[in-house]
């Protein structure tokens, strides 16, 4: 009697199968908190908002839209954009854009206008 090979085949896709329906809801119980770090809204301490004071480290969510260096992607070009007109942004919005209203409180929208404003 004779061993069937495609038996270890079926246990290792059984055993895959089971490890990914598994770590699904694993996936599936932490939702909430990983859409939250996705979006921004995780918890900041007070560490993590000192060391973003200078902005620089704060525009890195601006990189999505605004391309790595800030001079325009599918977002428009940061670069010579007055302070004012920046933290009025990230304050208010802009309807219709991803730009949605307190998307940065005002000391960040002001840590980051200083630092864009020193882009050339």
């Amino acid at each position: 009697m004779k061993n069937n090979p495609v038996v270890p085949y079926i246990l290792i896709l059984a055993f895959g199968i089971g490890l990914i329906f598994f770590m699904s809801l694993q996936g599936a119980d932490n939702k909430k908190e990983i859409a939250a770090e996705h979006e921004g809204g995780g918890e900041t301490t007070t560490e993590t908002t000192d060391a973003n004071a200078d902005g620089s480290a704060l525009v890195q969510s601006c990189i999505g839209c605004h391309g790595g260096d800030l001079t325009g992607s599918m977002g428009p070009n940061l670069h010579g954009l007055d302070e004012a007109h920046i933290v009025e942004v990230l304050t208010k919005g802009i309807e219709g854009t991803p730009m949605q209203p307190n998307m940065k409180t005002e000391e960040e929208a002001k840590a980051i206008a200083e630092y864009i404003s020193t882009l050339e």
